[in-house]
């Protein structure tokens, strides 16, 4: 149904900034909550973002929270995730994940995943 292609990871100083993107192949793209999930070595993968299908709502987790911002735009078939003021902390593979549940996104049990891009964030 949907395959989904990260990129734009790197390496970034701190309190820089970011935008990462996920390219959808799929046909029914814009029908699809999107996301995105972080996972660092030794940690448990952690929920950063998602957005509905139509754009109108967002969520985004307690650690990001005023420095991360989903968008899409389906016209594109691609999802965006601009991070600012990045912190040592944010550094991680970021993976993007799609479904047709928004609920089911933000509780990380979604049917499509991306490959996953690295981000790394110096001191």
């Amino acid at each position: 149904q949907v395959q989904l292609a990260e990129s734009g990871g790197g390496l970034v100083q701190a309190g820089g900034s970011l935008r990462l993107s996920c390219a959808s192949s799929g046909r029914t793209f814009n029908r699809y909550a999107m996301g995105w999930f972080r996972q660092a070595p030794g940690k448990e993968r952690e929920f950063v973002a998602v957005i509905s299908w139509t754009g109108g709502r967002t969520y985004y987790g307690d650690s990001v929270k005023g420095r991360f911002t989903i968008s899409r735009d389906n016209a594109k078939n691609t999802v965006y995730l601009q991070m600012n003021s990045l912190k040592p902390e944010d550094t991680a593979v970021y993976y993007c994940a799609a479904d047709d549940s928004y609920n089911t996104i933000i509780a990380g049990t979604c049917d499509y995943w991306g490959q996953g891009t690295q981000v790394t964030v110096s001191s």
